[in-house]
């Protein structure tokens, strides 16, 4: 395709491909990322970049309006969706999506963290008509992060695996931020928009997308400041539980014993997942506030911790009790705490003998000592807590 015809396309509004990029304080990357990339797409490719700004504080929707009236590539257009506030991530992403001429559309972030020199790749796998989504994955052969300490990457895999447990994804990045679909494949969908991952959304909803993982290697941002925070994640379990209840209907249709066993025993170790988060928090809270004390009472606080937000994660999603009587409450927390305690013992005594004595780095140690307690603590409360069959 020639430039005059790339510009009468842009003229048209037709354009085969739309780059969707929401900011929130992005003033110090997004006129070089608008550049940038620009000058990483294939040079066949005309295209639209759909910035949508969260009225962020920094001037960034100013600062790109501008941008877009001065970028001297002719083979792109740059349109700035300006929102009242800070509306959330996906829903930001949604309004791009929305406003999109393109056929294809790519999603990703504007600081930096997705290098857009992947972007010619993902173009290149979804020509294969037998490909509907392709993911930028970290997790892939040949994917790798660059400046996370080890609390983000725990955060990330954990937000990961409950995300492949819990709603049955077999993709292996499905918390990445950088992907791209044909248009298609999402009509007639109804997006929640919650939480920071549209991508989870997409996976779960559009029935029968064919999806590739390309690998990209995440760099922590240049400049700014991150947006991960609590908010963020509750709006992402949150959203984890929305798209699970959306596949529920599917799922309570298979009635074999086997797979229904397997089902909540998936359900209580995604949730035993976020409880090793709640412990490492709390632990590292106490030690914080009380800088003398002795790891293993700080970590004793941890265990009661994730104990807690253990047993009401798993009465409401892995056991589905929806009796929340203060009698009944109290006897099933009761039980749930005496048969976790035997758990709690036995990874007390590995935190004192892997990091205590053999000097094993505490969150290696956290994780070792919690995956040797959790099958009991499972099989347990299923039966006496819970009052259900093993098997089923």
């Amino acid at each position: 395709m020639s430039a005059p015809a790339q510009e009468e396309l842009l003229k048209a509004g037709k354009v085969p491909l739309s780059i969707v990029l929401p900011t929130y304080n992005e003033s110090q990357n997004i006129a070089k990322m608008l550049d940038s990339i620009a000058e990483a797409l294939p040079a066949d490719t005309a295209a639209e970049i759909i910035v949508v700004d969260d009225n962020s504080p920094d001037g960034t929707g100013d600062i790109a309006a501008q941008h877009a009236k001065n970028i001297s590539n002719k083979k792109v257009r740059i349109e700035v969706i300006r929102r009242p506030g800070k509306m959330g991530l996906s829903s930001a992403i949604l309004a791009g999506v929305q406003s999109a001429a393109g056929e294809i559309v790519v999603v990703m972030d504007g600081d930096f963290s997705h290098p857009p020199q992947t972007i010619s790749h993902m173009l290149e796998e979804l020509q294969d008509p037998k490909c509907d989504i392709v993911v930028a994955s970290r997790y892939v052969k040949g994917g790798s992060v660059i400046g996370w300490p080890f609390k983000r990457r725990l955060m990330s895999k954990s937000a990961t695996k409950i995300a492949q447990v819990g709603l049955g994804i077999e993709v292996k990045d499905p918390m990445s931020g950088f992907f791209a679909f044909r248009r298609r494949i999402i009509e007639g969908v109804k997006f929640d928009a919650i939480g920071y991952k549209m991508l989870l959304e997409i996976l779960v909803k559009a029935k029968g997308a064919r999806v590739k993982e390309v690998p990209y290697t995440f760099t922590n941002r240049r400049a700014g400041a991150s947006k991960l925070d609590s908010s963020v994640m509750f709006d992402y379990l949150r959203a984890v539980w929305r798209l699970y209840r959306y596949g529920k209907s599917l799922r309570e249709k298979e009635r074999r014993a086997s797979v229904r066993f397997l089902s909540k025993a998936a359900r209580f170790y995604t949730i035993g997942a976020t409880g090793l988060l709640v412990n490492y928090a709390a632990t590292t809270l106490f030690v914080g506030l009380l800088p003398g004390i002795w790891i293993l009472y700080a970590a004793v606080a941890g265990i009661v911790f994730s104990i807690t937000s253990n047993f009401f994660l798993n009465k409401l999603w892995t056991f589905e009790d929806r009796d929340f009587t203060a009698n009944t409450t109290l006897v099933q927390y009761g039980l749930f705490a005496g048969f976790s305690s035997p758990g709690a013992a036995i990874q007390l005594s590995m935190l004192y003998m892997l990091h205590g004595s053999q000097q094993v780095s505490y969150p290696v140690a956290l994780v070792l000592a919690v995956m040797v307690a959790a099958v009991g603590n499972f099989l347990f409360n299923k039966k006496w807590t819970f009052k259900e069959k093993i098997w089923s």
